[in-house]
């Protein structure tokens, strides 16, 4: 059953989309609900892509993003940049280099707020600029120039970072290929016995068993994962893995979320899997370490295409679990908010933020009744800038 605040939430966000559908691309109502951080073709970098946004402890947004220098292809020199925002998204100060590539790939930010000390803990991964996710999938590049997993700190809110630390030993096993963070924010655990736990979503990619034909290529070889660190960020620990490998449902990239009952929430991308539908999800009852099920299909997310996803809890009594991705099955177009009174069991679409071509997305909360809404949009194509949206709860 729908508590009575989770109704309200429902209808309010209703109205919000009539409203929205009423308002040019890009318009700020109220004076600053929209605005619009990253351009391509500004900056030095032909496309940003890759979202990720979090709130300080002092209250400053932080969206980050991969810098592309030669187009929107995966591969190549690619940094990750930060623009901040002291006024809740609606101005941003300069663009900076957090993670530079420096002729190779750095990027998938996943940050998220040490609740302990209040650093902002980034963790990325690369690898080299002239190979290809299909050629770490093939086991045809050595282990340094394969991907690789760093860790990142920030002291000042944000405004200079440590220097990359390579963890790949610490969050890997044997036999993985591919490896990807998030991407999206990622998870600071504020209850039950694992409270200021950081966790970080994940996926990768295994290597075919002897014998086998397959090249390791087939997306059947993706699972998802988590790692995690208990002493803010300084040690980092494998959590569950994802390995049935079975072709049915392949997890690919992940966001997570704590439930008000202390389980996270999983949400993740099925790449290609045979299952029908797009999305999977699963939960942990232990902080990540383990997971109570194996991913499954969610069904009440079948309009969302193959494509990234974000996934948040409001840290406010009754406010329901909140989901964003495009919304048509086919194409990445239409980026929606989905919302969740039951945990994740089943989602009902509440918003639609723009009716044009769009991908991926990220998720925060502002302030007790307003979330923020960081996505890649555009009107000719889906990379041509990402977007800040802000969204009234109640």
């Amino acid at each position: 059953m729908v508590n009575p605040r989770s109704r309200s939430l429902l209808t309010s966000l209703a109205l919000l989309t009539s409203l929205t559908a009423r308002q040019p691309a890009h318009a700020v109502p109220g004076g600053c609900g929209s605005s619009v951080p990253y351009v391509a073709g500004q900056g030095g970098y032909a496309v940003y892509r890759i979202p990720a946004v979090v709130k300080s402890r002092q209250g400053t947004v932080l969206a980050f993003a991969e810098g592309r220098r030669g187009g929107a292809g995966d591969t190549g020199d690619i940094d990750v940049v930060l623009r901040r925002s002291t006024d809740g998204g609606c101005t941003w100060g300069r663009l900076t280099v957090v993670a530079a590539g420096q002729g190779h790939t750095r990027g998938n930010p996943a940050p998220v707020i040490d609740p302990r000390t209040g650093a902002v803990i980034l963790v990325t991964c690369g690898n080299a600029g002239n190979v290809t996710e299909e050629q770490i999938m093939r086991g045809e590049v050595t282990a340094q120039r394969g991907r690789r997993v760093f860790v990142q700190r920030s002291w000042d809110d944000g405004r200079r970072f440590s220097a990359p630390r390579d963890i790949t030993a610490e969050v890997t096993r044997p036999g993985w290929r591919w490896y990807a963070t998030g991407p999206g924010h990622a998870l600071a655990l504020t209850r039950g016995p694992h409270a200021g736990r950081l966790l970080i979503p994940a996926n990768h990619s295994a290597a075919p068993p002897a014998g086998s034909r397959d090249t390791g290529q087939e997306p059947r070889y993706y699972g998802g994962h988590a790692f995690f660190s208990d002493d803010s960020g300084h040690s980092w620990h494998l959590g569950f893995v994802d390995d049935g490998y079975d072709g049915v449902t392949n997890a690919n990239e992940t966001s997570a979320a704590q439930l008000p009952d202390g389980r996270v929430y999983f949400a993740s991308r099925d790449q290609n899997g045979t299952a029908p539908g797009n999305r999977l999800d699963t939960y942990s009852g232990d902080g990540g370490r383990t997971l109570d099920r194996p991913f499954a299909v969610q069904p009440a997310l079948n309009a969302v295409p193959v494509v990234q996803g974000s996934v948040l809890q409001p840290r406010f009594p009754g406010t329901p679990l909140l989901f964003s991705a495009p919304s048509v099955p086919t194409a990445r177009r239409a980026l929606a908010l989905w919302t969740s009174a039951d945990a994740g069991r089943t989602f009902t679409r509440a918003l639609t933020l723009t009716d044009h071509r769009a991908a991926y997305s990220d998720l925060v909360q502002l302030a007790h009744d307003t979330v923020g809404v960081l996505y890649e949009t555009g009107t000719k194509g889906p990379y041509e800038s990402l977007e800040f949206r802000t969204v009234r709860l109640f």
